[in-house]
Protein backbone atom coordinates (compact mmCIF):
# COMPACT_ATOMS: atom_id res chain seq x y z
CA UNK A 1 0.00 0.00 0.00
CA UNK A 2 1.63 3.41 -1.49
CA UNK A 3 0.76 6.01 1.67
CA UNK A 4 1.65 8.58 -0.35
CA UNK A 5 -1.66 8.66 -2.58
CA UNK A 6 -4.92 8.99 -2.16
CA UNK A 7 -5.45 5.00 -2.92
CA UNK A 8 -6.78 3.58 -0.05
CA UNK A 9 -8.60 0.15 -0.70
CA UNK A 10 -12.38 0.52 -1.25
CA UNK A 11 -13.23 -2.48 0.71
CA UNK A 12 -11.84 -0.46 3.65
CA UNK A 13 -14.60 -0.26 6.68
CA UNK A 14 -15.46 3.41 7.34
CA UNK A 15 -13.25 3.75 10.56
CA UNK A 16 -10.42 3.56 7.99
CA UNK A 17 -11.61 6.12 5.95
CA UNK A 18 -8.91 9.35 7.18
CA UNK A 19 -6.38 7.29 4.93
CA UNK A 20 -7.96 8.31 1.70
CA UNK A 21 -6.02 11.78 2.97
CA UNK A 22 -2.63 10.26 3.40
CA UNK A 23 -1.00 12.69 0.61
CA UNK A 24 -1.82 15.72 2.13
CA UNK A 25 -1.07 14.69 6.16
CA UNK A 26 1.91 12.46 5.09
CA UNK A 27 3.53 15.70 3.26
CA UNK A 28 2.80 18.07 6.45
CA UNK A 29 4.49 15.86 8.69
CA UNK A 30 7.69 14.94 6.78
CA UNK A 31 7.87 18.83 6.93
CA UNK A 32 7.53 18.49 10.53
CA UNK A 33 9.90 16.11 11.01
CA UNK A 34 13.04 17.87 8.59
CA UNK A 35 11.81 21.26 10.18
CA UNK A 36 12.43 19.52 14.17
CA UNK A 37 15.96 17.62 12.93
CA UNK A 38 16.80 21.08 11.55
CA UNK A 39 16.24 22.56 14.62
CA UNK A 40 14.06 24.99 12.94
CA UNK A 41 10.97 23.93 15.61
CA UNK A 42 9.77 25.88 18.07
CA UNK A 43 10.35 23.48 20.41
CA UNK A 44 14.20 24.18 20.50
CA UNK A 45 13.66 28.04 21.17
CA UNK A 46 13.84 28.06 25.17
CA UNK A 47 12.59 31.71 25.19
CA UNK A 48 9.14 31.04 23.90
CA UNK A 49 5.78 29.75 25.56
CA UNK A 50 5.79 26.46 26.53
CA UNK A 51 2.21 25.96 23.79
CA UNK A 52 4.25 27.43 21.40
CA UNK A 53 6.79 25.23 21.79
CA UNK A 54 4.91 21.57 21.69
CA UNK A 55 2.84 23.46 18.86
CA UNK A 56 3.13 21.06 15.80
CA UNK A 57 5.63 18.66 17.31
CA UNK A 58 5.91 15.59 15.14
CA UNK A 59 5.42 12.14 17.07
CA UNK A 60 8.93 11.05 15.52
CA UNK A 61 10.87 13.58 18.27
CA UNK A 62 9.37 11.80 20.89
CA UNK A 63 10.43 8.55 19.44
CA UNK A 64 13.38 9.00 18.03
CA UNK A 65 16.11 11.37 19.23
CA UNK A 66 17.56 13.67 17.05
CA UNK A 67 20.17 12.32 14.41
CA UNK A 68 22.44 14.69 16.29
CA UNK A 69 22.35 13.75 19.53
CA UNK A 70 25.28 12.73 21.03
CA UNK A 71 24.51 9.96 23.22
CA UNK A 72 27.61 10.31 25.94
CA UNK A 73 26.70 13.64 26.87
CA UNK A 74 22.65 13.87 26.27
CA UNK A 75 19.80 11.39 26.92
CA UNK A 76 16.66 11.48 24.49
CA UNK A 77 16.49 14.89 22.84
CA UNK A 78 12.56 15.64 24.21
CA UNK A 79 11.89 12.54 26.52
CA UNK A 80 11.71 8.48 27.20
CA UNK A 81 8.12 8.55 25.92
CA UNK A 82 5.38 10.00 24.19
CA UNK A 83 2.77 11.05 27.13
CA UNK A 84 -1.25 11.06 25.88
CA UNK A 85 -3.30 13.73 27.20
CA UNK A 86 -6.57 11.55 28.32
CA UNK A 87 -3.66 9.26 30.79
CA UNK A 88 -1.95 12.58 32.30
CA UNK A 89 -5.81 13.71 32.80
CA UNK A 90 -6.48 10.56 34.84
CA UNK A 91 -4.14 11.16 37.09
CA UNK A 92 -3.88 14.59 37.53
CA UNK A 93 -7.96 13.42 38.67
CA UNK A 94 -6.69 11.46 40.82
CA UNK A 95 -3.54 13.66 42.27
CA UNK A 96 -6.68 16.70 42.94
CA UNK A 97 -8.30 14.23 45.15
CA UNK A 98 -5.39 14.68 47.94
CA UNK A 99 -6.02 17.61 49.43
CA UNK A 100 -6.34 21.43 47.92
CA UNK A 101 -3.78 22.47 45.73
CA UNK A 102 -1.36 19.34 45.84
CA UNK A 103 2.20 20.42 44.95
CA UNK A 104 4.02 17.25 42.47
CA UNK A 105 7.52 16.61 42.83
CA UNK A 106 8.98 15.16 39.97
CA UNK A 107 11.11 13.14 40.92
CA UNK A 108 13.53 12.51 37.59
CA UNK A 109 12.18 16.17 36.28
CA UNK A 110 15.18 16.43 34.00
CA UNK A 111 14.29 19.11 31.22
CA UNK A 112 10.91 19.29 32.39
CA UNK A 113 8.76 18.17 29.79
CA UNK A 114 6.95 15.54 31.60
CA UNK A 115 6.35 17.47 34.34
CA UNK A 116 4.94 20.55 32.86
CA UNK A 117 2.29 18.27 30.57
CA UNK A 118 0.98 17.19 34.60
CA UNK A 119 1.32 20.06 35.77
CA UNK A 120 -0.76 21.92 32.85
CA UNK A 121 -3.53 20.39 33.96
CA UNK A 122 -4.21 22.17 36.63
CA UNK A 123 -1.25 21.16 38.97
CA UNK A 124 1.62 22.86 40.49
CA UNK A 125 4.50 20.75 40.02
CA UNK A 126 8.40 20.88 40.92
CA UNK A 127 10.62 18.79 38.68
CA UNK A 128 14.17 17.68 40.22
CA UNK A 129 16.95 17.58 38.15
CA UNK A 130 20.06 15.31 38.86
CA UNK A 131 23.51 16.54 37.90
CA UNK A 132 24.52 13.33 37.76
CA UNK A 133 21.85 12.37 34.83
CA UNK A 134 22.61 12.87 31.45
CA UNK A 135 20.36 16.06 30.69
CA UNK A 136 17.91 16.07 27.74
CA UNK A 137 19.41 17.67 24.21
CA UNK A 138 16.54 20.10 24.21
CA UNK A 139 17.13 21.50 27.87
CA UNK A 140 15.34 23.44 29.42
CA UNK A 141 11.58 22.78 28.41
CA UNK A 142 9.55 23.21 31.28
CA UNK A 143 6.50 25.61 31.63
CA UNK A 144 7.11 28.00 34.36
CA UNK A 145 3.50 28.90 34.23
CA UNK A 146 2.93 25.26 36.55
CA UNK A 147 6.47 23.67 36.50
CA UNK A 148 9.51 24.93 38.50
CA UNK A 149 13.06 23.13 37.93
CA UNK A 150 15.02 22.87 40.71
CA UNK A 151 18.70 21.03 40.79
CA UNK A 152 18.37 19.38 43.44
CA UNK A 153 17.59 14.59 44.42
CA UNK A 154 15.45 13.74 46.12
CA UNK A 155 17.87 13.11 48.94
CA UNK A 156 18.10 16.62 48.95
CA UNK A 157 14.63 18.08 48.91
CA UNK A 158 13.72 20.08 52.46
CA UNK A 159 10.08 20.79 51.06
CA UNK A 160 7.25 18.98 51.84
CA UNK A 161 5.32 17.50 48.68
CA UNK A 162 1.95 15.50 48.31
CA UNK A 163 2.69 13.44 45.36
CA UNK A 164 5.88 11.74 44.22
CA UNK A 165 5.76 11.48 40.74
CA UNK A 166 8.53 9.33 39.17
CA UNK A 167 8.59 8.92 35.42
CA UNK A 168 11.12 6.86 34.02
CA UNK A 169 13.40 6.16 36.67
CA UNK A 170 17.21 5.73 36.23
CA UNK A 171 17.78 2.36 34.63
CA UNK A 172 19.25 -0.26 37.14
CA UNK A 173 18.59 2.26 40.16
CA UNK A 174 16.02 1.58 42.87
CA UNK A 175 15.26 5.33 44.16
CA UNK A 176 11.52 4.19 45.49
CA UNK A 177 13.37 3.76 49.34
CA UNK A 178 14.36 7.41 48.85
CA UNK A 179 10.90 8.75 47.53
CA UNK A 180 8.68 6.76 50.62
CA UNK A 181 10.93 8.66 53.00
CA UNK A 182 9.01 11.68 52.31
CA UNK A 183 5.49 10.10 53.05
CA UNK A 184 3.83 11.19 50.11
CA UNK A 185 0.38 10.76 49.64
CA UNK A 186 0.39 9.27 46.43
CA UNK A 187 3.42 7.72 43.94
CA UNK A 188 3.20 7.58 40.58
CA UNK A 189 5.04 5.93 38.73
CA UNK A 190 5.64 5.52 34.97
CA UNK A 191 7.63 2.72 33.94
CA UNK A 192 9.03 -0.22 31.57
CA UNK A 193 9.73 -4.01 31.88
CA UNK A 194 11.66 -3.03 28.77
CA UNK A 195 15.51 -4.57 28.86
CA UNK A 196 18.69 -3.25 27.18
CA UNK A 197 19.53 -5.74 24.26
CA UNK A 198 23.36 -4.89 24.93
CA UNK A 199 23.42 -5.79 28.44
CA UNK A 200 19.80 -7.01 29.37
CA UNK A 201 19.37 -4.37 32.03
CA UNK A 202 16.00 -2.88 32.84
CA UNK A 203 15.62 0.73 30.89
CA UNK A 204 14.24 2.22 34.17
CA UNK A 205 14.52 1.01 37.92
CA UNK A 206 14.51 -2.20 38.85
CA UNK A 207 11.71 -4.33 39.09
CA UNK A 208 11.36 -4.13 43.08
CA UNK A 209 11.66 -0.32 43.17
CA UNK A 210 7.97 0.19 40.95
CA UNK A 211 6.69 -3.40 43.26
CA UNK A 212 7.99 -3.80 46.73
CA UNK A 213 6.67 -0.49 48.58
CA UNK A 214 5.79 -0.40 52.60
CA UNK A 215 2.41 -1.74 53.49
CA UNK A 216 1.03 1.40 54.34
CA UNK A 217 1.14 2.18 50.27
CA UNK A 218 -1.19 0.16 48.08
CA UNK A 219 -2.07 -0.01 44.44
CA UNK A 220 -4.90 1.58 43.61
CA UNK A 221 -4.85 2.12 39.73
CA UNK A 222 -2.24 1.00 36.77
CA UNK A 223 -2.82 0.63 33.39
CA UNK A 224 -0.23 -0.17 30.36
CA UNK A 225 0.59 1.50 26.94
CA UNK A 226 1.76 -0.33 24.22
CA UNK A 227 3.92 1.03 21.05
CA UNK A 228 3.41 -1.18 18.08
CA UNK A 229 6.96 -2.41 16.35
CA UNK A 230 7.65 -0.06 13.73
CA UNK A 231 4.28 1.92 13.96
CA UNK A 232 5.80 4.47 12.00
CA UNK A 233 7.70 2.83 9.98
CA UNK A 234 4.64 0.44 8.38
CA UNK A 235 2.68 4.08 8.17
CA UNK A 236 6.07 5.25 6.08
CA UNK A 237 8.05 3.20 5.11
CA UNK A 238 11.03 5.81 4.88
CA UNK A 239 11.10 6.23 8.51
CA UNK A 240 13.21 4.11 11.00
CA UNK A 241 11.73 0.88 12.15
CA UNK A 242 11.53 0.77 15.96
CA UNK A 243 10.98 -1.86 18.63
CA UNK A 244 7.72 -2.25 20.14
CA UNK A 245 7.47 -1.33 23.94
CA UNK A 246 5.18 -0.94 26.44
CA UNK A 247 5.14 1.16 29.48
CA UNK A 248 3.21 1.01 32.54
CA UNK A 249 1.76 3.30 35.22
CA UNK A 250 1.15 2.57 38.67
CA UNK A 251 0.00 4.72 40.83
CA UNK A 252 0.80 3.47 44.95
CA UNK A 253 -1.67 5.40 48.14
CA UNK A 254 -0.82 5.70 51.74
CA UNK A 255 -3.51 4.69 53.80
CA UNK A 256 -6.19 7.39 54.51
CA UNK A 257 -6.11 7.83 50.45
CA UNK A 258 -6.74 4.67 49.45
CA UNK A 259 -10.90 4.87 48.42
CA UNK A 260 -10.31 7.84 46.30
CA UNK A 261 -12.12 7.84 42.75
CA UNK A 262 -9.33 6.59 40.22
CA UNK A 263 -11.84 6.70 37.37
CA UNK A 264 -13.87 9.80 37.20
CA UNK A 265 -15.28 10.75 33.44
CA UNK A 266 -11.96 10.79 32.16
CA UNK A 267 -12.25 7.78 30.46
CA UNK A 268 -14.62 9.43 27.92
CA UNK A 269 -11.67 9.72 25.02
CA UNK A 270 -10.69 13.37 24.35
CA UNK A 271 -11.73 14.59 21.08
CA UNK A 272 -8.47 14.82 18.60
CA UNK A 273 -8.19 18.29 18.97
CA UNK A 274 -7.96 18.29 22.81
CA UNK A 275 -5.08 16.13 22.74
CA UNK A 276 -1.49 16.45 21.99
CA UNK A 277 -0.22 17.99 19.05
CA UNK A 278 1.61 14.67 18.73
CA UNK A 279 -1.64 12.50 19.48
CA UNK A 280 -2.65 13.35 15.51
CA UNK A 281 0.48 11.79 14.02
CA UNK A 282 0.15 8.54 16.14
CA UNK A 283 -3.78 8.20 15.40
CA UNK A 284 -2.81 8.18 11.69
CA UNK A 285 -0.11 5.98 12.24
CA UNK A 286 -2.54 3.55 14.13
CA UNK A 287 -4.78 3.89 11.85
CA UNK A 288 -2.31 2.63 9.22
CA UNK A 289 -1.24 -0.09 10.94
CA UNK A 290 -5.00 -1.42 11.97
CA UNK A 291 -5.74 -0.88 8.03
CA UNK A 292 -2.58 -3.59 7.04
CA UNK A 293 -3.51 -5.74 9.61
CA UNK A 294 -7.10 -6.05 8.47
CA UNK A 295 -6.08 -6.46 5.27
CA UNK A 296 -3.64 -9.23 6.00
CA UNK A 297 -6.60 -10.95 7.38
CA UNK A 298 -8.11 -11.02 4.63
CA UNK A 299 -5.02 -12.27 1.97
CA UNK A 300 -4.27 -8.80 0.60
CA UNK A 301 -0.19 -8.13 0.59
CA UNK A 302 0.22 -4.73 1.51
Amino acid sequence: MDHSQNNAPQDLPEEFEKLRGMEPFTYGLFNRIVEFQEKDHPAWKTDLPFAERIAGMPLHALVFSNPDRDPAKFAHTVAAFYPLRDEFRRIAHIIKQVGDDPLVCDIHGRNGFIGSLLGREGLRVIALRDEADKPNQIHPFNDPECCELRDVTIDQVDFPFDVAFSAWMPAGQNRTPAIVAHRPKLIVFIHTDHKDEVNALPQTGTPEAFRDLPDNYKLIAEWSIMRPKDVLHEAWPDLTPSIEETRHVRIYADGPYQDIDVVGDTEAQLPLAECYPWEADLEMALTVFNAKSYLRKRGHQV
